[in-house]
């Protein structure tokens, strides 16, 4: 039997976000966050009863019709209206896993009682997630501004029978869908489409995704720079404790204590060296890799403090009486948090391709290429030209979506944070990475073969063992597409670096 998790009002770590998205555990809502939605959809139809008040989204038009008067009796069809109206995706589908994120999202989200929506809606939400069907989503549409507003509605198309999900490996239109289960469309009550298209879940499911590839990467990175560093022949010097200490930065002291350990042990660290300092892609690896440490950790506390917000608009507060209109489906915190976690990682991967280019230049006994016979045998050439590549594309992947801005909705909506363009980009930068350090591994594996009998650490050389049932070592030039590619599998199951 499967494990169930209440989504309880209690806030999250990523650590929980984990846990729900990772261990196939059933989702249910929990008795308080029950009570909360309960509480503010009851208040909000009251409210409405006894009122002829303007209340934006709820009786009003959306964006630059905001003044327009909707009677009553079109308030059902008002949120159906904006639903169909907002599914304006284009271009590649969003992953699966990604899909499926946003749906938690969405319903943490509006689970807190600020959003009007019935429980009926959040449980629906639920139940694709828990039978593991998945919306079709498409990657362009959103500006990260008035919430994701074209993901979402794709999202949530599927409640009211239309859309399309993804289901028991058929592709079914949302009739299809519903029929199949003998399920009935939602009847979406007044403000209920507006709470499921406002919000920023498809910016933050892509960054928590990244973040949590972001995290496993850097431990890798640390992991290749100590191979690498072996291979070359390098100096432990740079990475002592007392030079860290006189410029304490949290991520560069952790990095270079995590070398050292690495290392311990190490017959090729231990040895005389004949060179009295190394280049900076080695000498600096905790400067690098610390900096994009103090990143990754900055963008971890403003995706944790998102996933535990309201972000819809207007917010309900019950208790005070009061329906307030407000941004608080901006992006902009996620957009320059996602911004700077792609750059963080862009520079693990250009100091990874730096030392691959030393690994290849025929120093320090090596040989040019780390070719066993240089020139009839080409080596690992061009598999630098492929980082190189790659480091070149990031490098335009980490221009900062959030400079842009370009007023939608009539010059209503007239700064928007292209919060969506940045979680597209850092979720391709987290896969190139894995590139990158896949092939430093190739890399340094290699060297340290022409190191033997020579070994590095006990510590290093398991995973080196392990790697060889993937990767042999290159004594004659093949094709090594398939060593890339095993080795990015490799770095990404690679538990406990």
């Amino acid at each position: 039997m499967k494990q169930s998790i209440e989504l309880t009002l209690k806030p999250w770590s990523l650590s929980d976000f984990d846990k729900v998205m990772h261990t196939g555990a059933v989702l249910t809502i929990g008795a308080d966050a029950t009570e909360k939605v309960v509480a503010c959809h009851t208040y909000l139809q009251n409210r409405i009863a006894r009122s002829d008040e303007a209340i934006y989204g709820i009786n009003t038009g959306f964006g630059a019709l905001r003044n327009q008067s909707i009677p009553g009796h079109h308030l059902q069809a008002l949120q159906v209206n904006l639903m169909r109206s907002h599914a304006c995706g284009a271009g590649a589908e969003v992953p699966p896993e990604i899909v499926k994120a946003m749906l938690v999202l969405k319903v943490r989200s509006l689970s807190y009682g600020h959003s009007g929506v019935q429980l009926s809606t959040l449980e629906r939400l639920l139940q694709l997630f828990n039978m593991d069907a998945c919306p079709v989503v498409y990657v362009q549409g959103s500006l990260g501004a008035s919430g994701d507003l074209a993901p979402l509605a794709h999202l949530c198309l599927p409640l009211i029978g239309e859309g399309q999900v993804d289901w028991k490996g058929r592709r079914w239109s949302g009739k299809e869908f519903l029929d199949e289960l003998n399920w009935k469309p939602l009847q979406l009550h007044p403000k209920e489409g507006l709470a499921l298209l406002n919000g920023t879940q498809f910016m933050l499911a892509y960054g928590l995704m990244a973040l949590r590839e972001a995290k496993h990467l850097a431990q890798a990175a640390d992991l290749l720079a100590a191979l690498s560093l072996d291979g070359f022949d390098g100096r432990l010097d740079p990475f002592h404790r007392l030079l860290h200490e006189i410029r304490p930065h949290q991520g560069q002291v952790f990095t270079a204590q995590s070398i050292l350990e690495l290392l311990e042990s190490s017959e090729i660290a231990s040895k005389p060296k004949q060179d009295v300092q190394d280049p900076y892609s080695f000498r600096c690896v905790p400067q690098v890799h610390g900096a994009s440490r103090d990143a990754i950790a900055y963008v971890e506390g403003i995706l944790e403090v998102e996933m535990n917000s309201t972000t819809d608009n207007p917010n309900i507060f019950p208790e005070a009486d009061l329906i307030l209109s407000g941004g608080n489906f901006h992006g902009q915190p996620l957009a320059m948090a996602l911004d700077h976690l792609a750059l963080a990682l862009s520079e693990l991967g250009s100091i990874s391709e730096r030392r691959v280019f030393q690994l290849l230049s025929g120093q320090r006994g090596l040989p040019p290429f780390l070719a066993a016979e240089p020139g009839l045998h080409s080596g690992l050439m061009i598999a630098q030209y492929t980082a190189a590549g790659i480091v070149s594309k990031n490098k335009l992947l980490c221009v900062p979506a959030t400079a842009d801005s370009i007023p939608s909705s009539n010059g209503q909506e007239d700064h928007v944070s292209m919060g969506s363009i940045a979680a597209v980009k850092v979720w391709e930068v987290v896969d190139n990475l894995y590139t990158l350090l896949s092939i430093e591994m190739l890399a340094a594996s290699q060297a340290l073969w022409f190191r033997s009998p020579l070994k590095t650490s006990a510590r290093l050389q398991a995973v080196l063992d392990s790697y060889r049932t993937m990767v042999p070592p290159v004594e004659q030039d093949r094709f090594l597409h398939a060593d890339i590619a095993n080795g990015r599998q490799f770095l990404k199951d690679l538990n406990g670096i």
